[in-house]
């Protein structure tokens, strides 16, 4: 009876490390998740056609959002509303920066992209790209976006883009820090990127 007790705690003490050092290693995934930049390297151009990569979002907080110039509501709306909050909260553009990243990159060139934009606002760049390197774009930064067809009968016909609406924030470093989520209130919105900019 004695040695079955040992045995029994023995077990318990081997099960207790166990789940301990599992505990460690899910807390220090997390730290590193955390501390890591948020999405994905990438290689794409910016609405002058200029390379641009990752690095464009270190050194600044980044406001950071996916749509397409054919969207009938959600990006010019969020356009709008970001150009708004951004000339609020950080008026000399000194602060804040702020990018739109294409879901529908084989209508939206980067010219095309940079006149939609600046027809709304001058504080947020474009971004465009061979559709490959935008679909891992796209994945790497958990966007959803689906190309939806206009007629179901003609699916390589006319379309639209169904996408993710949500304003990405990110630090300086590149980590991300929240979300605007369309159709959220101003204020609060304001407050976070207020908070973004302070770091």
């Amino acid at each position: 009876m004695k040695t079955v007790r040992i045995v029994l705690w023995a077990a318990v003490v081997v099960m207790a490390g166990v789940l301990g050092w599992l505990t460690y290693q899910v807390t220090q995934s997390d730290q590193t998740i955390a501390e890591a930049p948020f999405g994905v390297p990438f290689q794409l151009v910016d609405q002058n056609g200029q390379p641009i990569t990752e690095q464009a979002f270190r050194g600044k907080p980044t406001a950071l959002f996916f749509g397409f110039t054919h969207c009938p509501e959600v990006c010019p709306t969020t356009l709008f509303e970001l150009d708004g909050w951004l000339k609020q909260v950080d008026p000399n553009a000194s602060g804040l920066q702020a990018y739109f990243v294409t879901v529908d990159p084989e209508r939206d060139t980067p010219e095309i992209l940079g006149r939609y934009i600046s027809n709304v606002t001058d504080r947020v760049k474009g971004i465009a790209g061979d559709p490959a390197k935008i679909a891992e774009v796209v994945k790497g930064f958990r966007v959803y976006a689906k190309k939806i067809p206009l007629d179901e009968s003609q699916p390589d016909g006319d379309y639209t883009m169904d996408h993710t609406a949500s304003v990405f924030l990110l630090d300086a470093e590149g980590r991300f820090k929240g979300t605007i989520a369309y159709g959220e209130n101003p204020d609060t919105a304001i407050k976070k990127l207020e908070n973004l900019m302070k770091g």
